[in-house]
């Protein structure tokens, strides 16, 4: 009977990346990578690089190398929500991918719905297998709703 092996870790990915790759196994890229998937949710490259001074010193063009070869790994995903800077998030284990994106403040949320999730796994592709999904609602926020009731009542 054969043995199913463990899921690798994204740091195991990210090391056999590096060497297919030929790319230099640096701590400060495992530093990234680290915090990245310690994120839950939705960041930019500035957030992140923010985040990263608190622990290990990186500079940004630092973050942001790291994120394209992230990116390249498949290791993270880019989201560029209409017109703001692009948003990352890790990407193992996201098979299920729906946002909704405010076009008054950029707030992003993201939700799940079952209808969805199953509509789009019935939904067969001509000469494409896909893998995962994810889903861009646009619209207005119910806090930037309401400020905009406010404002309207207030005139």
């Amino acid at each position: 009977m054969k043995e199913e092996s463990a899921p690798l870790s994204p740091t195991e990915l990210f090391t056999d990346y590096l060497i297919r790759h030929k790319h230099r196994k640096t701590p400060e890229r495992y530093a990234i990578l680290e915090k990245i998937y310690s994120i839950d949710g939705h960041f930019n490259a500035e957030a992140l690089y923010e985040l990263m001074q608190n622990d290990y010193r990186v500079s940004l063009a630092t973050v942001y190398n790291t994120l394209d070869l992230l990116l390249d790994a498949a290791l993270i995903v880019k989201h560029q929500f209409d017109g703001q800077p692009a948003q990352y998030e890790k990407a193992l284990g996201a098979s299920m991918h729906n946002h909704s994106v405010c076009t008054v403040c950029g707030r992003i949320k993201e939700f799940t719905d079952k209808k969805i999730f199953q509509a789009i796994q019935a939904k067969e592709f001509a000469n494409f297998k896909s893998s995962h999904y994810s889903l861009y609602v646009y619209g207005v926020c119910k806090k930037c709703q309401k400020k905009k009731k406010q404002i309207n009542t207030n005139l």
